[in-house]
């Protein structure tokens, strides 16, 4: 059932971001911002688990994560906004590359108060890149997945749904070694798979997507998910039934169906600086079949994964996150291997690259031959980036940027691309929330050249 756009939707969460805003203004109590107790605004979670844990959906990141955000105080209500913005000009090579101007963006506000001797959290992010991305998506050569116009998007990364989630949290203590965690909304995250890469740390300056997304993270968008977990300080075990379908070609509604896939997850974190996870799901009715009138396609996805962050001097911080991901659609296996990693210097300075290698049949790539249909081919890419950051201006953080990638292909798709190795360029601007210093007596603050960011002991 599709639930088009409701101006009662729109509003509610206006008035969220209007709210944090506000309260980033007026601090709770309608005291300044930078007068309000570190303690309120930044109180742990269940167990004393650091609100930096949070990742996308009910995923973990390292304690040793900073927080790109705007976070604040309005009566019982901790506030955050989180965000990022780029406008960018992208540049692929080959015969099957484009060129475009557009703006990849997203914004998140939550709110999260104690309910009931837990802690309740309600989370709206959105996008605008369905009026922001031109066309079916953003040019990335070997790119696939979703549709456009009733034909499969390849070489290109579709536009993110207006509505990226809709969901809220319950979390509470049950003794002092256990707690457990209630996740669930319209639009949200099934546990499956790392941190989504809009999320993380190691992905952040990274303006386009990787390749290998519909192996590792494409669910972070499910219209329909429901979430239940247990956890201890540095493990998780969690459980999701969803909705498996992915969205459709209009980006602006919510595609509500029955939530008849499902997904296990298992957390571990050795110490503040680890986020370890395995994760499978079966995602039932997951693709439109290659054929029109053809069934839906059922995928069984597995997933492993390793990140790492380690703050450096200066504020920075150094994040790696490593993926392995394997889907199994209608009894052929693919697999697909991701590496990135960025390094922070200062928040002035940050250098990024992502390494992929995939595994992709030949009906994704749209060979337009019917012998390669059921052939896999192997292939890769390479990118290297750099974003240059100023200020901070108040508590943002701009920055201009460019990202150069080569494409490995092997030699029996050198006919459709015209070459073997194309190159790429990406050149871009971006905004994000500068990160925040926390002391105590002191609210939310965007750190200063030189600070060290927030860091949690366990």
């Amino acid at each position: 059932m599709r639930t088009p756009f409701s101006p009662a939707i729109a509003l509610s969460f206006s008035l969220l971001f209007a709210s944090t805003a506000r309260a980033q203004h007026e601090g709770h109590g309608g005291m300044p911002a930078d007068t309000m107790d570190h303690a309120a605004m930044m109180a742990p979670g269940p167990l004393g688990i650091p609100q930096t844990r949070e990742g996308s959906g009910t995923s973990w990141l390292p304690d040793a994560s900073p927080m790109y955000a705007i976070h604040s105080q309005a009566g019982p209500w901790s506030l955050m906004l989180h965000g990022n913005l780029f406008l960018q000009y992208i540049n692929q090579g080959s015969e099957r590359g484009d060129e475009q101007f557009g703006s990849i963006n997203w914004v998140m506000g939550m709110g999260k108060r104690p309910l009931a001797g837990g802690d309740i959290a309600l989370r709206a992010m959105l996008s605008a890149e369905p009026w922001t991305i031109p066309g079916c998506g953003y040019p990335i050569l070997l790119a696939t997945g979703e549709l456009c116009d009733g034909e499969p998007i390849v070489d290109a990364q579709h536009p993110h749904d207006l509505f990226m989630e809709l969901a809220a949290e319950y979390q509470r203590e049950m003794t002092d070694d256990l707690a457990f965690q209630l996740y669930g909304g319209p639009v949200g995250e099934p546990a499956l798979g790392p941190t989504a890469f809009p999320h993380r740390i190691s992905a952040l300056a990274n303006p386009l997507a990787p390749i290998s997304h519909h192996w590792f993270d494409a669910t972070h968008i499910a219209f329909g998910v429901v979430t239940g977990g247990v956890y201890g300080r540095q493990w998780k075990v969690e459980g999701s039934l969803f909705n498996g379908r992915e969205p459709d070609e209009e980006r602006t509604g919510i595609d509500l169906a029955p939530l008849t896939s499902y997904s296990g997850r298992v957390w571990w974190l050795p110490s503040g600086n680890w986020a370890l996870q395995v994760s499978g799901a079966q995602i039932n009715e997951a693709e439109p079949g290659h054929e029109p009138g053809e069934p839906r396609i059922d995928v069984n996805r597995y997933t492993t994964s390793a990140t790492y962050h380690q703050p450096l001097a200066g504020g920075g911080i150094w994040a790696t996150t490593a993926a392995l991901g394997r889907n199994v659609e209608e009894g052929t296996g693919t697999n697909a291997l991701l590496l990135e990693s960025s390094l922070n210097l200062n928040n002035r300075n940050i250098f990024f690259g992502r390494a992929e290698w995939t595994e992709k049949p030949g009906h994704d790539l749209a060979l337009e031959d019917h012998a390669l249909e059921e052939e896999v081919f192997s292939v890769g890419t390479v990118a290297l980036g750099y974003t240059r950051q100023f200020g901070p201006f108040g508590s943002w953080l701009p920055g201009i940027g460019a990202r150069a990638s080569v494409s490995l292909l092997p030699e029996d798709l050198e006919p459709f691309y015209g070459e073997r190795y194309p190159m790429g360029f990406t050149i871009f601007a971006s905004f994000r929330p500068a990160p925040m210093r926390m002391g105590h007596g002191m609210g939310s603050m965007p750190m200063e050249h030189g600070d060290m960011p927030m860091q949690h002991d366990r």
